[in-house]
C-alpha cells in the first residue's frame, strides 16, 4: 500500500512516500480501517521533528507511518473488540499510521461517525475538536460569566476554543499574529482580538477586565507568551499551556505562580482525557452534534494527496496555512 513513512527526524524532506508498505496486521484490540482521509496538524509536525522521541504519553517511535488522525471504513476487526464491525464509518486520533491506505487503530481510540458527517469533515474535526472539548469542558470547566483568553485564536484548535467557550456562555478575548488572523478570531465569536505585541497583550487584557484579568488563559505557544499569560490572568486563575509552538519555557520557577496571584498552571495532554472508548465516543459525539446543528464550524482549507504532504508540512511549519488540511487517500474529493 501507499504510505508516508519517517525513518529519521528532521524537516519535511525526511518524509518518504512509499508504495510498498505492507498492509498492517489486525492485532487483538485493534480494527483495520481503509483510510478515506487523514488530518494534518502540528502533532504530525512535532512527531517528524522528534519532539515525541522520548514521550511516555505519546510513545511513537521510528520508523513509523506518520499521521495521528483520520477517518474511514472498518474492513476487519481484531480479537477482543466489541461494538465495531466491518462497514462501520469511524474516525480516530492520537493513533499513528493515518497517512496510508490502511491503518490499524486501537479500538479504544475509535469513534463511530454519524451518516450525515462526511469522511473529510470527520478527519478534520476529531483531533482538534476533542482537544478543544476537553480543554473547555474538563480542564477549564468554563461556565456562564467566565472570561478567557485564547492565544493563536485563528489556528485550528484556537477557532474551536473560541466557539466552544462562547457556547458555554464565557466571554472570549483572543490574540493573533496579524490583523487578518485577529479578524478570524472575531468572526468566530471573540469579543475582541489583539496582536501579541511583545507581551503587551496582557496590558490590553487587564484594561478590558478593569485590572482583574481573565479566569482562564489557553496558551498553545509557550515560551513567547507564557509569562505574559500569567500577567493576563486573575488572582487564583488558571493558565492552560497545551502546546509549545514557540518553544518551551525551561527556566520557570514555581514561585512565579505565587507572585502572579497564586495561579494554577497545567500542561495537559489529550491522551489522558481519552482514557477509554466511551470517553472517545462521548467527545466525538459532542463535536459531531455541534457541527450538525451549526454551533461549531470547521473550514477545511485544503484537500491534498499523499504526494502533497511534504509541501503542506512546510507550509504549516512556516505558518503559511492556518486552516485545517486533510489528505485525501481513499475518499471522494
Amino acid at each position: 500500500m501507499k504510505a508516508i513513512t519517517v525513518e529519521t527526524y528532521g524537516g519535511p524532506e525526511v518524509l518518504q512516500l512509499r508504495a510498498d508498505v505492507p498492509i498492517p496486521t489486525v492485532n487483538p484490540g485493534h480494527v483495520l480501517v481503509k483510510v478515506a482521509y487523514a488530518g494534518i496538524n502540528f502533532m504530525d509536525i512535532h512527531t517528524r521533528q522528534g519532539k515525541y522521541a522520548a514521550s511516555v504519553t505519546y510513545p511513537v517511535r521510528l520508523p513509523c507511518t506518520l499521521g495521528m488522525e483520520g477517518a474511514g471504513e472498518v474492513v476487519a476487526v481484531g480479537a477482543a473488540v466489541a461494538g465495531l464491525a466491518p462497514g462501520d464509518r469511524v474516525a480516530w486520533c492520537i493513533a499513528w499510521g493515518s497517512y496510508a491506505e490502511y491503518a490499524s487503530v486501537p479500538a479504544a481510540r475509535v469513534a463511530k461517525i454519524p451518516d450525515a458527517i462526511p469522511f473529510d469533515l470527520a478527519a478534520a474535526s476529531i483531533f482538534q475538536g476533542s482537544t478543544a472539548h476537553y480543554l473547555v469542558e474538563d480542564v477549564a470547566q468554563l461556565r456562564p460569566g467566565n472570561c478567557c483568553l485564547v492565544h493563536a485564536a485563528s489556528g485550528s484548535i484556537g477557532q474551536l476554543l473560541v466557539q466552544m467557550a462562547n457556547s458555554r456562555g464565557a466571554k472570549v478575548f483572543a490574540t493573533g499574529s496579524s490583523a487578518a488572523k485577529c479578524a478570524v478570531a472575531v468572526q468566530r465569536g471573540a469579543a475582541f482580538a489583539i496582536p501579541y505585541d511583545n507581551g503587551r497583550f496582557a496590558d490590553r487584557i487587564l484594561e478590558a477586565t478593569h485590572g482583574d484579568g481573565v479566569d482562564v488563559v489557553f496558551d498553545s505557544l509557550g515560551k513567547a507568551t507564557l509569562r505574559d499569560s500569567f500577567r493576563a490572568c486573575r488572582t487564583r486563575g488558571l493558565v492552560v499551556n497545551y502546546g509549545n509552538v514557540s518553544g518551551s519555557l525551561a527556566d520557570l520557577d514555581p514561585i512565579e505562580l505565587g507572585e502572579g496571584g497564586s495561579l494554577f498552571l497545567t500542561r495537559p495532554r489529550l491522551a489522558d482525557y481519552m482514557a477509554d472508548g466511551p470517553t472517545v465516543q462521548r467527545r466525538a459525539d459532542a463535536v459531531f452534534s455541534a457541527l450538525l446543528d451549526g454551533a461549531l464550524n470547521i473550514d477545511i482549507e485544503g484537500r491534498y494527496s499523499l504526494e502533497d504532504v511534504q509541501t503542506v508540512h512546510a507550509r504549516i511549519e512556516a505558518r503559511e496555512q492556518i486552516g485545517k488540511a486533510v489528505v485525501c487517500i481513499g475518499g471522494a474529493r
